[in-house]
Order: C-alpha cells, then sequence, then structure tokens
C-alpha cells in the first residue's frame, strides 16, 4: 500500500466530543495566533458560532497574522455574502472549492469535505465538524449533533499544513508562506495522516480495511452515513467469523439524510449474520466518524461510505497512542449505551412496509453511485 505520508513520533493528541468541549478550545488557540490561522471546512453556515470564529479571525488580521480560509462550494451556501464580505474586507483570504455551476455537470459532486484549523503551523484541530450552529447546544434547533474533534501538537501537524497547501496552491498557484519557526516534539503520540482524493486515492479506506483484516480484538466503528463498499463490508464480515468483537454505531433516526439511514438497512443482514454487532444511536444526530482496532485508531472527515470515497477530499489521522485510543474507545462504549442494539431475530421480523422502504431507498442509492 503506498503511503502519502509515514508515521510521525513525538505527538500531543487531544479527543474532544461535541460543540461545547471543542468549540471554546479552538476559539481559545486562535486568539494565541501570531504567524498565520489556516481554516479548512466544508459545512459553514452564518451564525452565532460562526460569528465567533469570524470575529476571532478579523482580530488575527489586525494583530498582523496571516488568516486564509478555504470553503466548499456547496457546503457553504448558508455562509452569507455579507459575512464573507466582512472577512475580505478585514484582509482574510477565502477561497472557493469547486463553485457551484450548471456547465459543470457531474463535476459539481466532488467536494472539500475536509474539516481542518491550523494555528501558526504548529496546533492542528482535525475531526467532522462544521462552523454552524447544529453543532453548538445553545443554538441548535433541537438537539445538536454529536461530535468528535482532536487536537494535534507536534510532528504531524506538518503533513496537515502540506495537504492544506496543496489544495490552496490548486486554487490559487501559490504556496503558503513558511513558518517562522520549526515543529517540535511535543508529546509520544504517533499519529499519521490519511487522506481520500476521491475514487482515485482511497488511503484512508485502504489503511482501514488493512487493519480490520489483521484485527485480533476488537473493530469498533462509528460513522453518520453507512454505505460501506463491499470490500468493507467483507472485511467486517470476516473479522467478525474469526472471533473479532466488531461493533457499528450508525446514526439513528435522527439524521439529516434519511435516505442513507434506510437505504443502509440493505447491509444488515449479512453482517448480523456473521456476528456483527449493529447500533442505532437514539439521543440525536451522531455525525462523528472514528474506528478503533485493536490499539490503533482513526478519526476525522471520512465516513467510509460510497459517496464520500468516490467525490470528495477527506482527512483523517491514525494515532497509536494507548491513551487516546482508550478515550476514544470509551467515548464508543458510552455511546452504545444511548442506542438501539439491532439483532439478527429483530431484523428478520420487521414488517414488510419496512422492507419496501428499504428496498426502495437502496435502489436508488445504488443507482446515483452509478454517475460514477
Amino acid at each position: 500500500m503506498r503511503k502519502r505520508f509515514q508515521w510521525r513520533e513525538g505527538n500531543k493528541i487531544d479527543l474532544m466530543v461535541d460543540g461545547e468541549s471543542f468549540f471554546p478550545v479552538m476559539l481559545e488557540e486562535m486568539r494565541k495566533a501570531r504567524h498565520s490561522l489556516l481554516l479548512e471546512f466544508y459545512l459553514v453556515a452564518s451564525g452565532h458560532i460562526t460569528t465567533r470564529f469570524l470575529e476571532e479571525m478579523i482580530a488575527a488580521v489586525e494583530r498582523g497574522v496571516m488568516v486564509r480560509m478555504i470553503i466548499d462550494g456547496f457546503g457553504a451556501l448558508k455562509f452569507t455574502q455579507a459575512d464573507r464580505k466582512k472577512l475580505q474586507q478585514a484582509g482574510v483570504q477565502i477561497v472557493v472549492y469547486n463553485p457551484l455551476h450548471a456547465t459543470k455537470l457531474t463535476r459539481n459532486f466532488a467536494r472539500d469535505h475536509r474539516k481542518l484549523l491550523i494555528v501558526d503551523q504548529q496546533v492542528a484541530f482535525i475531526g467532522g465538524t462544521g462552523l454552524t450552529d447544529v453543532y453548538w447546544l445553545a443554538e441548535a434547533k433541537g438537539s445538536p449533533w454529536h461530535e468528535l474533534m482532536a487536537r494535534v501538537e507536534g510532528p504531524a501537524a506538518t503533513d496537515l499544513i502540506s495537504i492544506y497547501n496543496a489544495l490552496w496552491k490548486r486554487c490559487t498557484h501559490q504556496d503558503l508562506p513558511p513558518a517562522p519557526y520549526a515543529v517540535t516534539p511535543a508529546g509520544d503520540a504517533a499519529i499519521r495522516v490519511t487522506t481520500v482524493q476521491g475514487m482515485y486515492q482511497q488511503e484512508i479506506k485502504a489503511s482501514f480495511l488493512h487493519r480490520v483484516n489483521r484485527s485480533q480484538e476488537r473493530v469498533w466503528m462509528m460513522t453518520a452515513y453507512f454505505l460501506p463498499s463491499f470490500s468493507v463490508r467483507s472485511a467486517l464480515r470476516r473479522a467478525a467469523r474469526r472471533g473479532v468483537d466488531v461493533r457499528l454505531i450508525i446514526a439513528g433516526p435522527y439524521t439529516d439524510q434519511p435516505w442513507v439511514f434506510h437505504a443502509s438497512k440493505r447491509y444488515y443482514r449479512s453482517l448480523l449474520k456473521a456476528g456483527v454487532k449493529i447500533y442505532e444511536y437514539q439521543p440525536r444526530f451522531l455525525h462523528a466518524k472514528a474506528a478503533v482496532v485493536d490499539n490503533w485508531s482513526s478519526l476525522g472527515s471520512c465516513n467510509l461510505d460510497h459517496w464520500n470515497l468516490r467525490w470528495n477530499l477527506e482527512a483523517n489521522v491514525e494515532v497509536q497512542d494507548a491513551t487516546f485510543v482508550n478515550q476514544v474507545g470509551q467515548v464508543l462504549r458510552d455511546d452504545m449505551h444511548h442506542c438501539h442494539q439491532v439483532t439478527y431475530d429483530e431484523w428478520m421480523l420487521r414488517p414488510w412496509h419496512r422492507k419496501l422502504r428499504e428496498y426502495v431507498w437502496a435502489w436508488l442509492a445504488k443507482l446515483a453511485l452509478k454517475i460514477r
């Protein structure tokens, strides 16, 4: 397997659960910036939390910090022109990745789904959040989305800067100016950055399969959208059959894409029959993307679903650090207590109208995937 980035030692990584945990830390780190702020977010919508980020970005420019922002042409549709103009007038450079246009046809499906904040090219935040109030308890209409983010400090931040710089250069034909100081070791965690760049470069998937195929004790996976490829489904079934504890935590009835919730059901029977345990998260929308395989963990933006792997830019961090892996595992274990566990016997007894709905949505999902 060709690796774009290698494992880097000497990192510090902190796990943060939900917006009330990670947004204040991100904003505080932005206040400390003295050289640069680099932001890259798929989902951006004007509102309370985005205004807080705008204020910190503008304040940073006023004290001489370079501030650059990459937003997605579709994911940022609710980011108002007034807010964009406010940033640009303050001196923030904004790039819109793949703006929507009728003449692009299917190329409109190619999206930048990554979520990154890099401060002074030293500290990086990566995970699944967007800049929108749906992640913020005080402002969310209903319950806030359940999400995970990680703060990374150390040599691994260099590779996150590299993927940001590559996209910035692709869009503007300009390189980022280097930081005036080198990245130094900050802890004991080994971290590797992995990416997806559409269907032609799928390192996140390849690395996950590599780990699952060699798993010995557990494969626990959390995902918002469960439309896995045949290779992923096969690997999960094989692991369960050889006695590995395979558990899937999947978004339940609260979701922003109900059709995915129903279409994903077509995979349940074979997985349950093989011994895979399936949990549907109940309290609110589970938007987090994380996995634990034995002593290894992966966290980031990628759902490992058909659509993400065909069209999107994605970024994850893989971690080998006992403390962090145990923390992620504990979050997944705690979330299982808020899930409905689907059993094989229950699944086989579901009514005909549910089967019909699942069949229709699964057929439409399969049809959509033929676009590419």
